[in-house]
């Protein structure tokens, strides 16, 4: 499978943005898919992951609430809606295969899409 992020952009504080993470190559549904973002000079952080089966969902505390993830298998996308963007939410942002998905974490795997850019600024 393939993975394409897109949907990135320049949004002020308080608005919405909506990313996609197009696959092709395989049915996505056949995976579960995660969310991860990284900021310039700090670690990369997952802020949303959804399983492959019954779409359950997992998210850090510092996006719950506000981002959303889901999935549409007839169009093999999943789903990230950002709501109440904050300025630390600023970062580029990647769409990845999951290794693991467990009660309280998931764990990136080996494929990933290319970021898309979220800048939060007024």
């Amino acid at each position: 499978v393939q993975l394409q992020a897109s949907g990135g952009g320049l949004v002020q504080p308080g608005g919405s943005l909506r990313l996609s993470c197009a696959a092709s190559g395989s049915a996505l549904h056949n995976y579960a898919i995660g969310w991860f973002r990284q900021a310039p000079g700090k670690e990369r952080e997952g802020v949303s992951c959804i399983s492959s089966s019954v779409g359950s969902t997992l998210y850090p505390d510092s996006v719950k609430g506000r981002f959303t993830i889901s999935r549409d298998n007839d169009k093999n996308t999943v789903y990230l809606q950002m709501n109440m963007l904050k300025p630390e939410d600023t970062a580029v942002y990647y769409c990845a295969t999951l290794r693991y998905y467990g009660d309280h974490e998931c764990l990136p795997g080996v494929i990933w899409g290319q970021g898309t850019q979220v800048t939060v600024s007024s």
